[in-house]
């Protein structure tokens, strides 16, 4: 894909849409976890499952954050026409990933009880949760080199093979979640299984790919190895980005904390409702990645007006699009909510979630393409900053003053939507300010 000549609006949605077909597909796949457990598990694997959904977001966002860096760099690169540095570039970041990604998970075995604990997961529930949780960081080693290797593709704009390799990992995962829980009653260790088993599968194709091209690109198991220099700069844009999206998610362990003081019930309601939030946020995220990719290649060849370009036509679609599929689960919220529970008491609470939140997600655009567009020309820690303020500092602000005085569910649930207009607003600014700055450097 030419992302530095010719019109933007196709090429932004044509390079958007696989990518959030496929991250929309991911979180099918691991809601129809949910839909399995709840159905055929009961209510109290379903809230096992339920309790280990902040920590799972932590990995996720952690991941997905860090494979920035490899994004923005790579792309940065091809607009500056250096693509002898691209193959060097390439194996510093799968190693780095693997390394990184068993790290991680040993971490996550050390400490996942004490998170468990202190975000308050009922006792009853405990043992499932952990049985789950562990068996779930086996493939963090694999699902950050796959969103590696994913970001290496989206560099020169291939968004459509990811997309691929989830569809067919995430049919994998649905068809072992029915064998493991249905046939052979393993319940939450079933499915947590199967999402393993799922994530290998995924990062062998993406290898796969990426050993058989016969450019800059090809990469080759010997020729893995680190160059400092150029993990410094993966990592300046990269770390940013994770840390902010991991210090995202443990924002979502405390409010965490605040649903467990419902009950299993709203445990369960809550991440259930969940998989439609994610399903909605993708589409904002997507045209984060679009604002990524584009902006750094325009950025590397020297084109600030293009970038500005790429920066509006981002927000109106990654608004836009986010706010009709939501609009699509608002009218049938009833029957979408069915799917995963046949209980009213989980129902009552998912419908609260959904409503309080799902509806307004549009606003999540604003701080992704935001911040993406900002790191998209090398500024990283600026837009994490403001997104930890608004994300983790505002939210418990929020919880020790105005839960704690209104304590429902309903209102735990706004937390969300008022931090996403004060974190959006906030890093507006600093982007105004940057292209200002940017723009008499150019007169110049």
């Amino acid at each position: 894909m030419d992302m530095l000549n010719g019109g933007l609006a196709g090429k932004l949605i044509l390079f958007a849409i696989p990518l959030a077909f496929s991250s929309i597909l991911q979180q099918l796949f691991n809601s129809a976890d949910v839909a399995v457990v709840g159905r055929f598990a009961g209510d109290r694997a379903l809230a096992a499952v339920g309790s280990c959904v902040a920590i799972v977001g932590i990995y996720v966002n952690l991941l997905a954050g860090l494979a920035v860096g490899p994004n923005a760099v790579l792309a940065t690169l091809i607009g500056q026409k250096k693509r002898e540095r691209i193959n060097s570039t390439l194996h510093t970041v799968i190693t780095f990933g693997i390394l990184l990604g068993i790290g991680l998970m040993a971490v996550g075995m050390l400490v996942v009880r004490i998170v468990l604990e202190a975000s308050g997961t009922p006792t009853e529930v405990m043992d499932e949760a952990m049985i789950y949780i562990r068996i779930y960081l086996l493939g963090v080693p694999f699902m950050l080199t796959y969103n590696f290797g994913s970001a290496v593709l989206r560099s020169y704009g291939d968004t459509r093979r990811p997309m691929y390799y989830l569809l067919i990992s995430g049919s994998v995962n649905v068809v072992l979640n029915l064998v493991f829980v249905i046939g052979c009653h393993l319940g939450v260790a079933g499915v947590a299984i199967a999402t393993a088993i799922s994530n290998v599968l995924s990062t062998a194709m993406v290898l796969t790919h990426l050993y058989r091209r016969d450019d800059e690109f090809q990469f080759r198991f010997h020729r893995m190895r680190i160059e400092w220099k150029v993990l410094k700069r993966v990592l300046a844009i990269g770390i940013p980005a994770g840390v902010q999206g991991a210090i995202f998610s443990v924002s979502n362990v405390f409010i965490q904390t605040g649903i467990n003081s419902f009950g299993a019930d709203a445990i369960a309601g809550s991440s259930l409702a969940l998989n439609f939030e994610y399903f909605t946020y993708d589409i904002s995220a997507a045209f984060g990645q679009a604002a990524v990719t584009f902006v750094s290649q325009n950025y590397g060849a020297g084109n600030i007006k293009r970038c500005k370009k790429i920066f509006w036509l981002c927000m109106l679609f990654g608004f836009g699009f986010t706010e009709i599929l939501s609009v699509i689960f608002m009218i049938w919220d009833n029957f979408f909510v069915g799917i995963y529970t046949t209980s009213s008491a989980v129902a009552y609470y998912a419908l609260i979630r959904m409503h309080r939140i799902c509806s307004l997600e549009g606003l999540t655009a604003t701080y992704e393409v935001e911040s993406a567009t900002l790191r998209g020309m090398g500024k990283s820690v600026e837009p994490s900053i403001i997104i930890i303020l608004g994300t983790v500092v505002f939210r418990m602000i929020w919880l020790v003053t105005i839960f704690r005085q209104i304590h429902t569910f309903a209102m735990l649930m706004d937390v969300y939507v008022v931090s996403w207009i004060f974190t959006g607003g906030a890093i507006f600014i600093i982007y105004l300010h940057h292209m200002k700055k940017i723009s008499k450097n150019v007169q110049v």
